[in-house]
């Protein structure tokens, strides 16, 4: 049986460490969040350009954070195996091509398939960005490092809208994948110069548990999207129903099993870890689905420009910048648990309150309020999260760790895509803009219940975290202060 790979680099860093760190593992961050959402204000132009019925767009958003979702935590463990710097480095380069190739695409196949492969690339490089800042910062500053990185991941998210509409009336919709290439490019330099390479604890690869997660988390999503067009009843979407949930039971019991596994299930008997990652998944749900429909309303109900539409979504979007830092440095000093849980009611509020002024007519000056809490509760939750999932775990799982919250939170991105348009689609649709309205209204209260629901699952993140630690042949709790 093979030794552990050692955790390497353990010295302190120094300051310029610390601050190429913070920039490279932002940036790459901002990439792989920011294609998340940036095609939504561009699909009335690709669907012009490349034909597509409302399946394929939703596929547009959906193939990238299905792939990337379902591979994180597999993305994780291919940075303990093979090194965290040389995988990061190679997702960096899979996903600056994959961009490449969907501004390349001449066809709607073409683009989803090109996606999904940005997906694959991001899948790989997130997690790992995480785990590289973690190594470069001091524990005692960590608070406000994570507290950047996520203000810079929280307005990638939220400002993809604005970017993607933006360069699609100003250029082409082509240009929101162009965008990445010369930031790849100009990254991977920096990435090998200025990173220190380290592994972590578990050199084996879980293969059986990656194709088990990956095949039920792709039923499950794709049920929910064809559901609605092809029919709950047709006999892709049945089996994708039955499939999915059987694969994820299936994974649950493997895991409990394996030697090595991809996602030790002991890690959830932490409260804080199991905790925080159902607030991120129901958060992540929420938000991408509410987030994907009024970028539309926007456009296709009140008649504005791809540009005047993400100019609309500002005071959402540029709430990350201001709050996140102070907000991460707050948290620092009174624990995560009441910043977050009070970020995701603000964010559950927003929600409701635009659902509830939301009909064809209503003016902009009627949505700011709802767009301006909303974004405040999202960059509070941006904050101290990253760092309450980093600290509920051993340090040698962190990797780990940081690759299921995020996977957790692109599952719930693409479950809220699916299961907010399914909502939407059963109850309106886009022959008009009232069709529109009475579909968007009960699509906006039920990722507003989704929220909430993720405020609760905050509120039971304990003050101090207790982390089960592999010992021997055994386990044992650990408190971290």
């Amino acid at each position: 049986m093979p030794k552990p790979i050692p955790e390497a680099d353990t010295a302190p860093s120094s300051r310029s460490t610390v601050v190429w760190a913070l920039i490279v593992t932002s940036v790459a961050g901002f990439m792989a969040a920011l294609d998340n959402l940036v095609v939504t204000t561009a699909l009335p132009s690709i669907r012009k350009d490349l034909g597509g019925a409302l399946t394929d767009l939703e596929w547009t958003v959906s193939a990238y954070t299905l792939t990337f979702a379902v591979l994180l935590m597999f993305g994780a463990a291919l940075g303990d195996r093979f090194g965290r710097r040389r995988m990061f480095g190679a997702g960096l380069t899979v996903f600056t091509l994959a961009s490449a190739g969907a501004a390349l695409s001449s066809g709607m196949g073409e683009l989803i398939a090109a996606r999904a492969v940005q997906g694959v690339g991001a899948a790989v490089m997130m997690p790992l960005t995480l785990t590289l800042l973690s190594a470069a910062v001091p524990a005692e500053r960590r608070g406000m490092a994570f507290g950047i990185w996520g203000a810079v991941n929280g307005l990638a998210v939220a400002s993809g809208p604005l970017i993607g509409g933006t360069l699609t009336e100003h250029f082409s919709w082509q240009w929101i994948f162009w965008l990445n290439v010369p930031i790849g490019l100009l990254l991977l330099p920096f990435a090998r110069l200025r990173l220190n390479e380290s592994h972590g604890p578990n050199p084996r690869i879980d293969i059986p548990g990656t194709a088990l997660v990956s095949g039920g988390l792709f039923g499950i999503v794709y049920a929910l999207v064809r559901g609605n067009s092809d029919g709950w009843t047709a006999a892709p979407v049945l089996t994708g129903l039955i499939a999915g949930p059987l694969l994820l039971a299936a994974f649950v019991v493997y895991e409990l099993r394996a030697a090595n596994p991809m996602l030790p299930m002991r890690l959830f008997r932490s409260r804080a870890f199991s905790a925080i990652n159902s607030a991120s998944m129901l958060m992540f749900l929420g938000m991408f689905g509410s987030i994907f429909l009024l970028s539309q309303f926007l456009q296709s109900v009140q008649g504005y420009s791809p540009v005047e539409a993400g100019l609309r979504m500002l005071p959402w979007t540029a709430m990350p910048l201001i709050v996140a830092p102070i907000a991460g440095a707050v948290s620092d000093r009174i624990g995560g648990r009441p910043v977050i849980a009070l970020g995701l009611a603000l964010q559950a509020a927003g929600l409701a309150v635009f659902a509830v002024i939301s009909t064809v007519h209503v003016s902009y000056a009627a949505q700011v309020p709802a767009l301006a809490i909303s974004g405040m509760g999202m960059a509070m939750f941006f904050a101290p999260s990253s760092n309450v999932v980093m600290s509920s775990v051993a340090a040698e799982e962190q990797g780990i760790a940081s690759g299921a919250n995020n996977a957790m939170r692109e599952v719930g991105g693409a479950l809220g895509v699916a299961v907010l348009s399914s909502v939407f689609a059963h109850n309106g649709g886009y022959t008009s803009g009232q069709a529109f309205i009475d579909g968007l209204r009960p699509a906006l209260w039920a990722g507003a219940g989704a929220v909430a629901l993720g405020a609760v699952a905050a509120l039971l993140i304990p003050r101090r975290a207790r982390v089960v630690v592999a010992e021997g042949a055994g386990e044992r709790e650990k408190v971290l202060a």
